[in-house]
């Protein structure tokens, strides 16, 4: 079943002056219709909770939430799918655990492991960096840039929705378009941004 996957991905983050709720309560203000939960340092009573309070402000604003790698929790939240970091899942037996309507994203770092997630036949939409350098998920994987996401047009086989992630700053947005990518996630320039609703309508605006 084809789901709708949104073209701007909008990723919280564990800070020590905002909340996760709060993240997630100025984007949607903003406009945000996708927003992803990304949080790492919390036990699943404490995810629980707070995932259901989000959810609250989605549904208040027609928002999509997406939880990151907590597929566990899917049946006991009211969250729409999950994005899978773990570069080795079983995303058939994921597929098994979550059911057929929950949306269902993966992480690639090449062209190869982009073809390995889409012949799985279960993965929605792949999320696919990094773009540049990003402190918000540290990893030792080559840099893409542009030209990384200009390689995906010599790959006419790869259909499935790419999203370019790590380290999009504002500026990046019009040529990672023109590469003609699916879209675009961010957190960082957004949550670390002065004014973070500002922040995220810029963005909005150019990716839309």
């Amino acid at each position: 079943m084809k789901k709708y996957i949104a073209r701007f991905h909008y990723l919280t983050q564990d800070l020590r002056n905002r909340s996760h709720l709060k993240q997630a309560t100025i984007a949607c203000d903003a406009g945000a219709n996708w927003i992803q939960y990304r949080c790492l340092t919390k036990p699943d009573d404490e995810l629980i909770d707070e995932i259901n309070e989000i959810a609250a402000v989605c549904d208040e604003w027609g928002a999509t939430l997406i939880l990151t790698n907590h597929y566990h929790l899917l049946n006991r939240v009211d969250a729409q799918g999950v994005h899978i970091e773990d570069l080795d899942a079983d995303f058939k037996d994921i597929r098994r655990v979550i059911g057929k309507d929950k949306t269902l994203g993966a992480s690639a770092t090449s062209i190869r492991r982009l073809q390995a997630i889409q012949s799985s036949g279960v993965v929605d939409y792949c999320g696919y960096g990094p773009f540049s350098t990003t402190n918000t998920k540290p990893n030792n994987y080559p840099l893409l840039g542009f030209e990384g996401y200009r390689e995906l047009a010599k790959h006419p086989d790869i259909t499935i929705p790419v999203i370019a992630v790590g380290g999009v700053q504002i500026e990046d947005v019009d040529p990672l378009i023109k590469t003609g990518v699916y879209g675009i996630a961010v957190s960082a320039a957004i949550n670390l941004a002065i004014d973070a609703g500002r922040a995220f309508k810029e963005f909005h605006r150019k990716i839309y």
